[in-house]
């Protein structure tokens, strides 16, 4: 359940409204209840293995992407009917209404008993969530007007993008973000100056640390050098 409705509890907070609100649609509560039920618990896992096929994948993880884009959109208008000039108000709603699932798994996993730190959302960003917050950034311009584009349209061409992403995602088994190349150039151009200096570094270090392996060695050679030629000057006595 945290997961269905992570965006309405996570949005609800941030508001100052009661966060049990999602449990007043019941519809929804029973949809949810009845896919647990059979993805977990139908015999022989016969829905489980169902859904686990691929066109049938491909058209749950579509619909998804539609859906992402109506809770974007929910937030946004939400956080603008209280705050209208506050665009970091509503980019944030409509952030947490589309990735709230991915936003809160912190807290799913202490509900469940499972704690990891390294998985934090907020440090290292899914695609979902990245692109949940792209549209949250859009959606929030066409609201206040600074956008040309009217918000059907936004929302046509926005939820094509979703899905168009997703599936190539699914059907090539690629993990990698299609915003990787657009963080990769950012990355270069605002932090290039740290980029270089890191082989410089390296190559100081490798340089000094064969330095020091070289003068370590200089004072064996010449004690080794030392304890041959007495060697041989004692074979030499004992030979005379």
């Amino acid at each position: 359940m945290l997961y269905c409705f992570g965006g309405g509890i996570l949005s609800s907070i941030m508001l100052a409204e009661p966060p049990v609100t999602f449990l007043s649609n019941g519809t929804n509560i029973l949809m949810a209840s009845i896919t647990w039920y059979l993805v977990y618990y139908f015999p022989s896992d016969l829905f489980y293995n169902f859904s686990c096929i691929r066109p049938i994948r491909v058209i749950v993880a579509a619909l998804k992407e539609v859906t992402r884009t109506w809770k974007i959109l929910s937030g946004v208008t939400q956080a603008h009917s209280r705050f209208q000039d506050a665009w970091l108000v509503m980019i944030t709603i409509g952030w947490a209404k589309g990735a709230g699932g991915g936003l809160i798994s912190n807290f799913e996993q202490l509900v469940r008993g499972v704690w990891k730190p390294e998985s934090n959302e907020l440090l290292k960003m899914s695609y979902p969530v990245k692109v949940s917050l792209v549209g949250a950034v859009l959606f929030t311009l066409q609201q206040t007007q600074h956008l040309p584009l009217s918000r059907n349209n936004l929302m046509l061409f926005y939820t094509l993008f979703l899905i168009a992403t997703k599936v190539q995602m699914m059907l090539t088994h690629s993990s990698t973000s299609p915003f990787q190349p657009i963080e990769a150039a950012l990355c270069r151009l605002l932090f290039s100056c740290h980029q270089a200096q890191t082989p410089v570094n390296e190559k100081v270090t490798t340089t000094s640390a064969d330095a020091k392996g070289e003068t370590s060695k200089k004072p064996v050679e010449k004690l080794s050098a030392k304890i041959s030629k007495s060697a041989q000057k004692t074979e030499a006595k004992k030979s005379d």
